[in-house]
């Protein structure tokens, strides 16, 4: 059975035992037509925002699209919560917060999703995203969500 005709759970299911979530990503329509990859180094798990010419929001720096940003660490933050919970169903957002911090230019861009509270009901995340440095994040955001 193609990845494209599998079952949201038997997607989740089959990356779980590969360790490998970008097919789960391939599935989301918007985080596909972004691009977005997820990017394991060791334990660590980090979301890539590629660097491509449809993210651009202002040609003349060029820096990439805010709302690209903002659904670049939307994203992120709910796969994040789904990889750790093996539950196919979507946490909805509740609160999404984000903090433009600087110019996000057209170069890949990273981020690192931290879980704060992970409940039966609720989760809160902080997530972090930067192009050159972790140390100058150029966008940071927390989430609150409803886990069904």
């Amino acid at each position: 059975m193609s990845d494209a005709a599998m079952s949201w759970e038997a997607v989740l299911k089959v990356c779980h035992e590969k360790g490998d979530f970008q097919p789960f990503i391939e599935k989301i329509p918007y985080a596909r037509l972004l691009g977005i990859q997820v990017v394991r180094m060791g334990e660590e798990i980090l979301f890539k925002l590629p660097a491509k010419e449809s993210n651009i929001g202002n040609p003349t720096l060029p820096a990439i699209h805010g709302g690209v940003l903002g659904g670049f660490v939307e994203h992120a933050a709910i796969v994040h919560v789904m990889m750790l919970r093996e539950h196919a169903s979507f946490p909805r957002i509740i609160d999404l917060s984000i903090d433009y911090l600087s110019a996000g230019h057209f170069r890949d861009t990273y981020a690192e999703c931290r879980i704060l509270r992970l409940g039966r009901r609720i989760a809160n995340v902080s997530v972090d995203a930067w192009q050159t440095s972790r140390a100058r994040p150029i966008a940071t955001a927390r989430a609150h969500m409803l886990l069904e």
